[in-house]
């Protein structure tokens, strides 16, 4: 089978197509026949080497998340899955292939009406979106500011917070057109990078001071600036860390406004029950699939495209997820 792998960390010109060997299902997994692949922020922090210390080594096959055809099954497995379509998270890598393995606990059925490229957009990022505020305590009324919202994982985060009744939903983004489609999804307020207003468009002019919650999937150097648009009680929960860690000593911020009891956390899906994951995303398939949840592709390529995949990732060119197609866009 053809598959992608990370030849040397660094540039995304260290991604090369390679032929392997067809995997096998072992004990309690699926294997499938990939349609659709999602190409995430953390398979260009591992490209890059950021997470080294995880083991990667070279010759990984990066991606966590695909959509296809159950063609085999291993010993324990229901036979029901062979020809099902499904959405799959694979773990930490196996995703960029034309056959990737999953564990059976973490594979769910495609509802109709739902393509592969649209369940891959949704099925990870869903989750980490309704979770995270779940992490954040949440509650109806409240301001949201996203940090970092043109990705999935925001534009996601955008139509749930809104959805949930969040008193405001602001967003920060790199221009007025990104900041009309996030309004499109239901950001009531647009700011720049910075989280300034007035600089990408009016909608940020009367943008609340101070949020209740701030998502933040950039983290950084700039993380303890975010920290101070916290209103009292306010909490900032970092779901992602596509501009690097933040300064060692960010939690100073939070010290020196002791008073206005801020908190931070961090937060991962990882920590959440596998069975309350799949209800949560159940529940979003089937809104996606109703139209109700929108998904926003922002292209289809070939898997030997992968590396300009990431390199549009690097350049900050995405508006959605990039999908990748083993037999093309």
């Amino acid at each position: 089978m053809q598959a992608v792998t990370i030849q040397t960390f660094g540039d995304p010109a260290g991604l090369a197509v390679v032929d392997l060997p067809a995997p096998v299902p072992a004990a309690g997994q699926v294997l499938i026949a990939v349609e659709a692949i999602g190409v995430s922020g953390a398979d260009a922090m591992i490209r890059r080497g950021t997470l080294d210390g995880y083991g990667f080594r070279p010759g990984h096959v990066p991606g966590s998340e695909v959509a296809g055809v159950v063609t085999a099954v291993g010993d324990g497995v229901d036979g029901s899955w062979l020809g099902r379509r499904v959405w799959a998270f694979t773990g930490l890598g196996g995703g960029y292939a034309e056959l990737a393995l999953a564990p059976v606990e973490e594979i769910l059925p495609l509802p109709g009406g739902l393509s592969a490229a649209a369940a891959v957009t949704l099925g990870s990022s869903g989750v980490v979106a309704h979770f995270a505020l779940v992490h954040a305590h949440f509650a109806a009324g409240e301001s949201v500011l996203v940090r970092g919202a043109a990705g999935s994982i925001g534009i996601t985060a955008v139509q749930v917070a809104a959805a949930a009744g969040a008193g405001a939903v602001a967003v920060t983004t790199a221009s007025a057109r990104r900041g009309e489609r996030l309004r499109e999804l239901g950001a009531t307020h647009v700011l720049d990078r910075a989280g300034r207003a007035g600089s990408v468009g009016p909608d940020g002019a009367d943008a609340p001071d101070h949020y209740d919650v701030v998502l933040d999937i950039v983290a950084g150097p700039d993380l303890p600036a975010f920290l101070t648009r916290l209103a009292r009680n306010g909490r900032l929960v970092a779901v992602g860390a596509i501009a690097g860690p933040p300064p060692v000593d960010f939690g100073m911020t939070l010290f020196a406004a002791f008073q206005r009891s801020w908190s931070f956390a961090t937060f991962s899906a990882d920590t959440v029950p596998v069975t309350d994951r799949q209800a949560v995303r159940t529940e979003q398939f089937a809104a996606a699939a109703r139209g109700e949840l929108r998904t926003v592709v922002h292209a289809l390529l070939p898997l030997a495209q992968a590396a300009s995949a990431h390199r549009s990732m690097d350049a900050g060119e995405v508006f959605g997820r990039i999908v990748l197609t083993p037999t093309g866009g």
